[in-house]
């Protein structure tokens, strides 16, 4: 059964509970819970985490506490019932905990640490104060820590100030505003000192006493390691101030051994002293540390023989100094302990002993030397602050150490009562002596005695030094030889104050002799009594006393015999008559010095001190006596203050009419002395006399009759001093006249009662008599008023022993009136005047209500005139506050209503007044002072105080003043952060009273100023106030901890709501005058709704639909609210402020607003606008805000712009979203993209004049000015980006507006940068970018990228994975789809993130100029990848059966066309798909484009060739010949022939018979092509190179044959072919897709690896058959090994003739031109792997760092066309190795100029070869390897080229050329670019992207990328093709399409260009970028056998750049370089062609 329980409330968890049972709560250790019910071991109750959450647990889990328990049942409040403090420290370390490891998190590890630390001293502090153990002072002290602490760690880790009252926390609501606000301001200050360990003792404001905190030094001294001595040592330590020459501190003693350890075992570690009492300014003096060492034994410490060796003398050693400035700020800072070492310094001369410390502070190091050991003295130093009592409590460990107490000289500073003190110290000076006969000086010892008046020796009363005990006689060291001695030695003696009269001091003077027995020999003596005749102590001087002569015989028994002898010199002139018989003779020659200082509270050396106490011996000299007082010093007057009072009380009895004056001025003297700082202690030894003591009855008659006359004289006196003193006197006065009258009263039984009243009555009238007085042109009378007024509030107490309160405070107001009330009596009397008032406020008179009643008015008067002038401000605050703290101390008296009701009259509007004042000044204290005042009133105020308020008011511009004056306070207070951040308590208590004021004040507002009275400045001040009410920081409840919110949710509830409540019904109060605030208060209603508090914005949304309603009455739209609306929301949004939740929210009330309106429809379109604003808004913001990258931020901002443009139709802000754009382009370094964004501002701009205002960062200017400064920029960023071509209209846009103004210096200078930008687009380098196609699904992406798909532009160099990497980096949480499909709607809904990426081809719109014969390529280039919007990318797919044989009768193409909504390159790097079209290709149609594709490349080839007439490098056109003729042997087009010229295909297909009738033409074609390219081969092959020509026509004559039975009558085609052709078997690769674990599987040195297809930019879908175009491949950097060396080597073997070293270009055969990525060529085989493209250098991605000469070649292969462009591999054949592998040469040649052409199936590959598994698609015409192998070992040989016919084009295409070959007419050659270290693949002919034509080779990649699904998972396989083409002149087209003849050569329409032998050069320039393989180098390099293989250079190999440079030097370069690859120079223009040849031929002897 579930009992209630009664004890168990509160509990704290002990062991964490995981909540296993039916409901059972989850708890952590340390949680606290309350319970509410218990059964059989169980407890039912809540976490105070999670109130709301009930459960049970078990009861042994819980530790349970006391608590209080209020409202018992069921909303029942525990409150445990432990120490504040206790409580507060758990609360904060949970609160820190969590802060605490986020300091970790963002690397604050200092502040981590130190937290650390903090935390757990907390935690040791909180278990001392629970532990119960602790005596008050100790809990007190821990509290102190406590606080320091936890404000410490509150104050670093941004935490809330808590304001505190003696370390508990205070209650707000139990005390005033303005004493909350001091709290925080101590608070903080204490915060600010324990922050910078500061530990003064900061005075409270107003303490009267500034007591000055002495300073202590612990000295230890922990070793003396001399060991020379040998004998006991004396060290004394001595404070000395150097500046006065004398010691200021007694000594402290030790005693040491011979081995330097202490005489007394008992001393070990304990020989310590404390120097007490060094004030400030002892502090800055220039004080030492001064050791002396005096060693007792022999006489001389090095002769034996000097004296005997059991007599000890004491003898001076050394000294030691320490300069205490020089350590003073190091011991400051660290607060304990530190050592010293004094190094021990002997005198020079002993007869300068005195002085020794003087001169080695001095450095007069002549008269002082080092013993040659370095020790010294090593003593350890702390400085100490702080009075006695504290230290012993701070350091009780000090204390227990035997700790010797060293006193100062002479009094401290500050003396304390009961401080008990009679010392005298006497310093030994000197002596003079006579030699007494002797040759030699005597060695003198003074012994001295103290002596009572009976001849007794005192015992024990001679102290040598603090630390160690008294004796009864002292012995002076002895100086050796000196007649002379000074000793300054000083000599404590605390001889007791009972034995002091009558005592007397004797010394004797001996001779120590050296010789054997040593005897001591008494030769004299001297004395001297302590106390004078006349009752005097010896006076603090030098005392020279007389010498008497004795000898050893001589007997001090009958001490009477000396003592009527004269002492000294005044002693002597006292007794003249001395009979001269005594047995002491005085020697008169000699003399001795002694000089003493009393310092003693009992003993006095003051003779008029001692006459006024012994008055009645002299009764004739009272007078001079009385009047002497004031001479005496403070010391003494202290010391004896109470004797002196009973004597002078006892003078003014015993003639009250002769002394009475003069007694009371002796009082008033004494009373001003204890004012004095130094005496400041002893004030309460006067109270306790004037309590206990004090027997003058009769006294206050005398004492009120001397005051009063005082007063009186005032206004006559010029000279006022004395009355100034007795005004200063007052308090103590009054004390003695009040104690006075009630002992008089208690003797009498209340006699003359009326008499002292009235005299008091008059007494008072004499004081307002003063203050009345006009002391403007008296300075004196002023002062004597300001010392009245000083001290008058000082007398209340005292007036309240004997009147009533009313009584008292009618007095009191009589006085405060009687001062004049203006302002102008002067400032300081002003400041006087409040102080006196402030003091009254604070008195305890003033905490009565019956006197406040009287009081009140006249302190609001002065007050109230000092607030209207603004005069001493801050004094008027602080009494203001004292006020307020009264009456909230007091509000529970009913008096209080009335107190109020006063000060509102009087001070409300005027504080109201001085804070504006204040405000507009910024003087932050002031305005936090009246603040708090105000507030204080205000919080004080209740209903009547506010009906009352309100109705005084004469007039409704009164109250309309008053309320526009509190509402614009309260917003600066809001506004101006009057209290800082971290005063929460303080700010939201204002809060919570400003929202009551408000409530309080809006009902006058609506009922004064709705109707006919309207006010819009009121009610515009009311609305501003509320939002900014609203929105205060302080008050977002949401962003602070959650147990915060909860108490501040109990204390306050949510004051947002309560004033949105309030504005809301105000607003409602309107009526139609609410058209008044629209749109003004749109702006300021938008900002609270978005305040993230679903109830405010419940509230307040509804009134933006009462806002459209009002305008759309009054203008029958809402136009102004819907723009302002969404002006706003876009800055506000962008701020910050908004949710996803608000935008919901806002559309859903607003649109079930509207529903109901007849203007519905506008309504709801405008509401679904914004709402779709909004969203945008929210994901710009996220963008913005988070680590997010450009992209998306861009993406985000072109999404926002566009909607303001097309949607909404907000000019001004789509503008500003322009130029946010722009700079976001160019932070990201998109030039392009920036310009054509400012180009949309410039296109909304017209060539007027109209002008425009300033607008973002322009001025105002004219519509003109600001188009054409647009403009110029632009063409800046086009020119940046090198996106030329779009600057030149800009340029020609401004030239037509120069010309039109006739401003023809800007003509000139625009014309200038347009024909510069033509130079540009013609020699400088582009790199053509890639594409990539992106889809964002599921809807965790941003609303403005989900479920879409974009085409993005590459970055320059950024290949397919990187781009991926990219992508994915940009979003983490994303997962890449591994498959090209369209996603299904599950990925669409789900809530995830999926990318789906692949590289596009674009399909360029300027087909016309890529079609054009004369635009050179780099003009092309631009027009293929610029101002494209469709893309395509195919997918290889099989339908049906698959033939294994063949699998190109079942492989269809998907090709997709994506159309985007604008153009690339444009305002973003990417935009959306707008529209997909899908189309498959059939097989049969593949095979038509690529075998067309392969033919219009070939003619174009052959063409220039034929038309150069060059005998020059023809390596190209016979590569591209090997290519086709070898794949067509070797089963190329054979396939094909296979696949659709089978029987049984055109029977199942006879639809196709057109289409195969078509294949068959262009096959015959090709045939055709093939021999008149031989032909033209045969006329321009070198003769070395016959072989090879030879080899091509026998292959020629297979090919044929091949075709034989398909194509009767072939052979007759070609008359240049002859010989037999032998058929061959038709093998076609077959190729599987490239898994990732097959790329894993891929060796770096395999084919695979060694397949570097020269791209730059491929972006297919088939990237991963990318490489299969064997390009020619560069070898990467140095990791080429020792197959490179093979591979060289086999290469001289087959090019021995020197001639063609370097000529030799292994070119792939170029594919048809622009092959899209998918018209794949059938060589096509397999995808390079990510490895390969990781593994080449950087180089090959285009690298910058590249070195200028192969820069530029680089920088021309990036600009050949892209992937789709693909050079395909010519295939040459090669001898098989029995092995049935290549040898090295030929296998790389192959490899270099196949590629990746070959099957994976074939048996001749290596193993690592065999790693790569085929791809489905290896559909190309070049055949395999296999059969292309003899061939390269075969034959080199020549052949002669006919022309060849072009093949008119099919519509639609276009071909692209060798521009290589080309550039402008004229017959010299061009300047051409230096090539790289390896050749490159020409230039390809780029095919119609639009069309489905291709290549018989790689290029074509709609094929090559046949089973890769284009999906990024698979990387991009290709490096970096890149390569640029110098300009051309011409092209196929422009030849006839007749059938050529190989014997007739055409007349070109335009003239052939002649190219020198380096043509070669030209080719090769075009290259494939360097990647890391092991093929051979892109030159083939024949050398001489005998020649060690050349090494190729490493890949950064710095060389020259061989444009521009004479060709000899260049060879010469070149020879220098054995290990490097040759290279051929173009030749300088116009060299004939025998030169150039001769040049050629030369070039080769050279490089050889």
């Amino acid at each position: 059964m579930w009992t209630p329980t009664e004890e168990e409330k509160y509990g704290v968890v002990i062991c964490s509970f995981r909540g296993s049972v039916p409901q059972g709560l989850v708890l952590e250790i340390g949680e606290t819970v309350q319970i509410l019910e218990k059964c059989e071991g169980w407890y039912r109750g809540v976490s105070t985490k999670k109130p709301s959450v009930k459960g049970i647990f078990p009861a042994n889990y819980i530790h349970l506490k006391k608590a209080i328990v209020s409202n018992r049942g069921q909303y029942e409040t525990v409150v445990p019932l432990e120490d504040s403090i206790v409580t507060e420290v758990t609360a904060t370390l949970q609160e820190w905990a969590s802060l605490w490891k986020q300091l970790y998190v963002k690397h604050k590890v200092d502040l981590f640490y130190k937290l650390r630390h903090v935390m757990n001293e907390l935690i040791d502090l909180r278990r001392q104060l629970l532990s119960g153990h602790l005596t008050q002072d100790q809990v007190r002290e821990v509290k102190r820590h406590i606080t320091v602490r936890l404000d410490w760690g509150n104050e670093h880790l941004g935490l809330d100030l808590v304001p505190r009252k003696d370390f508990e926390v205070v209650d707000s609501d139990q005390i005033s505003v303005s004493d909350l606000y001091k709290m925080h301001l101590s608070s903080r200050q204490s915060v600010q000192q324990s922050t910078s360990q500061v530990d003064t003792m900061r005075p409270r404001h107003g303490e009267a006493c500034r007591i000055p905190v002495p300073h202590h030094f612990f000295l230890s001294l922990k070793s003396f390691t001399y060991n020379t001595i040998g004998e006991d040592t004396d060290v004394f330590f001595s404070l000395y101030d150097m500046r006065e020459g004398k010691q200021i501190s007694e000594r402290f003693l030790v005693r040491l051994n011979k081995n330097g350890g202490p005489r007394n075992p008992e001393k070990i570690e304990r020989m310590c002293a404390l120097f007490t009492d060094l004030s400030s300014k002892d502090m800055k003096r220039d004080l030492y540390i001064v050791a002396h060492v005096i060693r007792i034994g022999r006489m001389l410490l090095n002769d034996s023989k000097k004296g005997p060796a059991h007599l000890h003398y004491r003898r001076p050693y050394g000294c030691a100094v320490l300069s205490v400035l020089d350590v003073l700020q190091s011991l400051t800072e660290l607060k304990e302990e530190k050592d010293f070492v004094l190094k021990v310094y002997t005198c020079n001369n002993e007869s300068e002993w005195s002085q020794i410390h003087e001169n080695i502070i001095r450095k007069s190091s002549a008269k002082y030397s080092a013993p040659s050991a370095s020790h010294g003295l090593i003593i350890s130093l702390q400085l100490l602050r702080g009075d006695m009592e504290h230290i012993r409590r701070e350091n009780p460990m000090i204390f227990s150490r035997g700790l010797a107490i060293t006193r100062k000289l002479g009094f401290p500073d500050v003396i304390m009562p009961g401080d008990i003190r009679n010392d005298l110290y006497l310093t030994l000076e000197k002596g003079d002596f006579e030699r007494g006969g002797k040759s030699v000086q005597k060695n003198i010892e003074v012994t001295m005695y103290v002596l009572y008046a009976d001849g007794e020796i005192l015992k024990d009363c001679i102290s040598l030094g603090s630390g160690e005990p008294n004796r009864s006689s002292y012995h002076s060291f002895v100086l050796y030889h000196s007649n002379s001695p000074r000793w300054g030695e000083i000599i404590k003696l605390p001889i007791p104050i009972d034995r002091f009269r009558g005592s007397h001091l004797r010394f004797e003077f001996r001779h120590c002799s050296t010789k054997d027995k040593g005897e001591k020999k008494l030769f004299g003596f001297a004395f001297s009594p302590l106390m004078r005749d006349d009752g005097t102590t010896l006076s603090d001087d030098i005392h020279e006393l007389y010498v008497y002569k004795c000898d050893e015989n001589s007997t001090f028994n009958n001490h009477a015999l000396y003592l009527g002898l004269p002492c000294c010199k005044e002693d002597y002139n006292g007794c003249p008559n001395i009979p001269s018989s005594l047995i002491f003779q005085r020697s008169t020659k000699e003399s001795f010095f002694i000089s003493t200082q009393l310092s003693s509270t009992k003993l006095t050396q003051n003779v008029d001190l001692l006459a006024l106490l012994k008055w009645k011996a002299f009764p004739d000299r009272i007078m001079d006596i009385l009047g002497r007082l004031r001479h005496v010093s403070g010391e003494e007057i202290v010391k004896f203050l109470q004797d002196i009072l009973d004597t002078l009380f006892v003078i003014l009895d015993d003639n009250t009419e002769k002394y009475g004056l003069l007694v009371f001025q002796s009082l008033v003297f004494i009373i001003n002395l204890l004012r004095d700082i130094k005496y400041f202690h002893f004030r309460p030894v006067m109270d306790t006399y004037i309590q206990k003591h004090f027997a003058g009855a009769l006294a206050y008659k005398e004492l009120i009759r001397c005051l009063k006359w005082y007063m009186d004289c005032s206004a006559e006196l010029i000279r006022q001093d004395h009355i100034q003193e007795a005004m200063r006197a007052l308090e103590y006065l009054f004390k003695f006249i009040v104690q006075s009258r009630i002992l008089y009263s208690r003797a009498t039984c209340g006699m003359e009662e009326e008499q002292f009243r009235s005299s008091i009555q008059e007494l008072f009238q004499s004081i307002r008599f003063v203050l009345s007085l006009d002391s403007r042109n008296s300075e004196t009378l002023l002062f004597t008023q300001a010392a009245l007024l000083n001290s008058f509030p000082t007398i209340f107490d005292e007036l309240l022993q004997m009147f009533t309160v009313q009584e008292v405070a009618e007095f009191v107001r009589g006085t405060l009136g009687s001062m004049p009330s203006t302002v102008h009596i002067g400032q300081s009397m002003d400041v006087v005047k409040l102080q006196s008032i402030a003091r009254t406020v604070d008195s305890r008179l003033f905490s009565f209500s019956e006197s406040r009643r009287i009081l009140l008015p006249v302190v609001l008067h002065h007050i109230h005139l000092h607030l209207r002038q603004q005069k001493e401000l801050l004094i008027c605050s602080g009494i203001l506050g004292s006020i307020f703290s009264i009456v909230k101390t007091s509000s529970l008296e009913a008096d209080v209503m009335e107190e109020v009701e006063m000060m509102v009259e009087s001070l409300l509007d005027v504080l109201l007044q001085t804070l504006l004042t204040i405000m507009s000044k910024s003087h932050a204290q002031e305005a936090g002072e009246y603040v708090s005042c105000l507030l204080s009133l205000l919080r004080q105020m209740c209903d009547t105080h506010y009906q009352h308020l309100l109705d005084n008011f004469q007039s409704k511009d009164e109250l309309k003043e008053f309320l526009l004056k509190i509402f614009c306070v309260f917003r600066n207070l809001m506004k101006m952060s009057v209290f800082p951040r971290d005063w929460m308590v303080m700010r939201l208590l204002t809060s919570n009273i400003i929202v009551t004021t408000v409530q309080y004040l809006s009902s006058a507002l609506h009922k004064n100023f709705t109707e006919t009275d309207f006010d819009f400045k009121v009610w515009n001040s009311y609305f501003s106030l509320a939002v900014l009410f609203i929105n205060q920081p302080s008050l977002q409840l949401e962003i602070i901890t959650s147990a915060k919110r909860k108490k501040i949710l109990d204390k306050y509830g949510d004051m947002r709501v309560m004033m949105a409540y309030e504005l809301f019904s105000m607003w409602q109060n309107l009526g139609e005058h609410k058209i008044h605030f629209i749109p003004g208060m749109i702006g300021p209603f938008l900002g609270v709704t978005l305040v993230p508090q679903p109830e405010v914005r419940n509230i307040m949304i509804p009134i933006f639909h009462d806002m459209m309603d009002w305008e759309q009455r009054k203008n029958g739209n809402f136009k102004q609210v819907e723009a302002e609306l969404i002006d706003k929301l876009d800055s506000m949004v962008s701020e910050g402020k908004g949710d996803e939740s608000y935008r919901e929210l806002f559309g859903l009330l607003l649109l079930e607003k509207v529903e109901q309106e007849t203007w519905r429809e506008t309504g709801i379109s405008f509401v679904t606008s914004v709402t779709r604003l909004m969203e945008r808004l929210l994901d710009y913001r996220d963008c913005m805000k988070g680590e997010e990258t450009e992209n998306k931020k861009i993406g985000c901002t072109v999404n926002l712009m566009n909607f303001y443009k097309s949607e909404i139709n907000k000019e001004e802000m789509y503008i500003r979203y322009i130029h946010k754009l722009c700079d976001m382009h160019l932070q990201a370094e998109n030039y392009t993209e920036a310009a054509f964004t400012l180009l949309l501002y410039c296109e909304l701009l017209q060539w007027e004049e109209r002008p425009l205002r300033e607008f973002l960062h322009y001025p105002s200017q004219t519509e003109w000015q600001r188009k054409e400064g647009l403009c110029r920029k632009i063409i800046h960023y086009f020119n940046k980006g090198k996106s030329w071509e779009f600057g030149i209209p800009l340029c020609r846009e401004l030239a037509c507006q120069y010309e039109s103004l006739y401003d023809y210096q800007s003509l000139s200078w625009i014309r200038k940068m347009e024909a510069s930008y033509y130079d540009n687009i013609m020699e400088q380098q582009r790199l053509e970018p890639e594409f990539f196609r992106v889809g964002f699904y599921g809807r965790k992406f941003p609303f403005f990228l989900r479920n879409k798909e974009y085409v993005c532009r590459g970055h320059d160099y950024e290949r397919l994975e990187a781009f991926q990497q990219r992508m994915l980096s940009e979003f983490p949480q994303a997962v890449a789809m591994q498959h090209p499909n369209h996603p299904d709607d599950a990925i669409l809904q789900c809530d995830a993130q999926y990318l789906q990426i692949y590289a596009v081809t674009p399909i360029p719109d300027y087909v016309d100029v890529l079609q054009m014969d004369r635009v050179p390529d780099r003009v092309k280039s631009f027009y293929r990848v610029n101002n494209v919007r469709k893309f395509r990318y195919d997918r290889p797919f099989h339908k049906g059966p698959k033939d294994k044989e063949n699998e190109f009768k079942s492989l269809w193409i998907e090709r997709t066309t994506l159309t985007l909504t604008h153009s690339l390159p444009g305002i973003s790097r990417w935009f959306e798909v707008e529209r997909r079209e899908l189309v498959e290709v059939s097989p049969l149609e593949n095979a038509i484009q690529v075998v067309e594709n392969k033919n219009q490349e070939l003619r174009a080839l052959i063409s220039q060739y034929q038309h150069k007439q060059v005998h020059g490098n023809i390596n190209l056109l016979s590569m591209c010949l090997n290519g086709v003729i070898d794949a067509a042997v070797n089963g190329g087009i054979a396939r094909y022939q296979e696949a659709f010229f089978d029987k049984d295909y055109i029977t199942k297909h006879p639809a196709d018979a057109e289409k195969i009738t078509q294949l068959k033409e262009l096959m015959q074609e090709q045939v055709h092509v093939l021999g008149v390219g031989l032909a033209v081969h045969e006329k321009f092959v070198h003769p070395e190179m016959r072989p090879l020509h030879k080899k091509l026509i026998d292959q020629f004559q297979m090919m044929r044959a091949s075709l034989y039975h398909e194509f009767p009558g072939l052979d007759k085609l070609s008359p240049a072919c002859s010989g037999t052709s032998t058929p061959r078997g038709n093998v076609l690769a077959s190729h599987s897709p490239m898994s990732p674990e097959n790329i894993k599987m891929t060796h770096r040195h395999s084919p695979m690896n060694l397949m570097g297809t020269g791209r730059h930019s491929s972006s297919s879908l088939s990237s991963h058959a990318s490489s299969e175009a064997g390009n020619v491949v560069m070898l990467g950097d140095s990791s080429m090994g020792e197959a490179t060396e093979d591979l060289y080597h086999h290469m001289q073997l087959a090019y021995p003739n020197p001639r063609y070293q370097g000529s030799v270009t292994n070119v792939s055969v170029l594919s048809s031109s622009q092959a899209s990525p998918s018209s794949s060529s059938l060589s096509s085989t397999h995808s390079a792997p990510s490895q390969m493209i990781t593994s080449a250098p950087s180089s090959a991605r285009g690298s910058p760092s590249l070195p200028d000469k192969y820069r530029h070649a680089r920088e021309m292969m990036l600009l050949l066309p892209t992937h789709r462009d693909r050079p395909s591999s010519a295939m040459y054949p090669a001898a098989i190795l029995e092995n049935g592998q290549l040898p090295n040469f030929q296998r790389a040649l192959f490899q270099q100029v196949v590629g990746a052409c070959k099957p994976c199936s074939d048996p001749n590959l290596s193993v690592a070869e065999k790693a790569v598994p085929a791809a489905p698609s290896s559909w190309s015409l070049d055949s395999g390897a296999r059969e292309a192998q003899p061939f390269l070992s075969a034959h080199t040989g020549c052949i002669m080229a006919p022309p060849v016919p072009p093949r008119s084009l099919l519509h639609g295409h276009y071909s692209l050329h060798f521009d290589a070959f080309h550039h402008p007419l004229g017959d010299t050659p061009p300047a051409l670019p230096a090539r790289t270290l390896r050749k490159s693949p020409l230039h390809p002919i780029p095919a119609s992207p639009t069309s489905p034509q291709s290549g018989l080779d790689g290029s074509n990649s709609t094929l090559s990328g046949s089973a890769s699904s284009g999906v990024s998972s698979l990387s991009e396989s290709n490096f970096g093709h890149s390569s640029e083409a110098p300009p051309r002149t011409d092209t196929m087209d422009s030849m006839p399409s007749q059938a050529w003849n190989a014997d007739e050569d055409l007349e070109p329409p335009y003239l052939p260009v002649h190219y020198s032998l380096s043509e070669s050069a030209v080719l090769d320039s075009v290259k494939a970028q360097p990647c890391r393989s092991h093929s051979a180098p892109g030159c083939v390099i024949p050398q001489d056998p005998m020649d060690p293989p050349a090494l190729p250079p490493k890949p950064y190999h710095p060389r020259l750049p061989a444009v521009e440079h004479d060709e000899g030097v260049l060879l010469r370069e070149e020879a220098e370089r054995p290990r490097g690859l040759h290279r051929k120079a173009s030749l300088p223009p116009g060299s004939t062609k025998e030169e150039q040849a001769r040049m050629a031929w030369e070039h080769g002897r050279g490089e050889q």
